[in-house]
């Protein structure tokens, strides 16, 4: 199988500037491989460094240190670590998705145009965009009559179907995930389950973090629990 990502010693520490220039370490020897399909799942405690690994791997942070080779569809091994803005855009737009338990979107943009732009800057045609962009709201179990509603309007739970719908969508070779399944009630972790599933059979690699374990031994490869900052493999529960 082919590796999507390697991420070798990395290291981010954060300057406290207001605090005589305090370091806190936010992860440190962080190592880990994924392989094409295969989804890593990441525990530990809140504070641990969780969202930290997964924010330099999207670019959010810089990293203090380390490489996070990406095995690019479209521009071959690129070191996100190392990468200039622009090549963090592209990767972005075409190759790579994040999952955030928040919601981040201008206030004059509904739903559905919060989807079918997604795939609108992969190049997508309007038409298929707007087929496309319904059928995964409504796998979401987003209402139609909310399609046309601007989403700071939305539940915590909509919110977060409607994150969830807007990075599947485009069915990444790359996809990060920040406890995905945090505001849903059990109802609504079936279409997350069910789209995972299905997004790794097509070749999706994703890393996620989780405090659901119930939900995530059924869906991830490996489970890699941090601890003050390092990494170490642990069996699924």
């Amino acid at each position: 199988m082919r590796v999507i990502l390697k991420v070798t010693d990395l290291c981010k520490t954060f300057t406290l500037h207001r605090l005589n220039q305090r370091k806190i370490i936010g992860c440190q020897n962080i190592n880990f491989t994924v392989q094409q399909g295969q989804f890593i799942g990441i525990t530990g405690k809140s504070g641990a460094g969780k969202t930290t690994v997964l924010k330099c791997i999207y670019r959010t942070y810089l990293p203090s240190s380390g490489s996070i080779v990406f095995n690019s569809a479209l521009q071959g091994e690129i070191d996100l670590a190392q990468s200039d803005v622009q090549q963090i855009i592209t990767v972005r737009r075409q190759e790579i998705g994040y999952i955030a338990q928040f919601l981040r979107v201008l206030p004059q943009m509904t739903a559905l145009d919060l989807v079918v732009e997604t795939l609108l800057a992969k190049g997508d045609h309007q038409e298929q965009a707007v087929q496309q962009a319904r059928a995964m709201l409504r796998h979401f179990q987003i209402p139609a009559k909310l399609w046309d509603a601007y989403p700071h309007t939305f539940s915590g739970g909509e919110k977060l179907r409607l994150n969830l719908a807007q990075a599947m969508i485009k069915r990444p070779r790359l996809l990060l995930l920040d406890e995905p399944t945090a505001a849903l009630d059990e109802q609504s972790k079936a279409p997350v389950q069910e789209m995972i599933i299905e997004l790794k059979k097509s070749g999706t690699t994703m890393v996620g973090i989780f405090h659901d374990l119930a939900f995530m031994k059924d869906v991830v490869d490996s489970n890699y629990q941090i601890s003050q900052g390092c990494f170490k493999e642990v069996g699924i529960a």
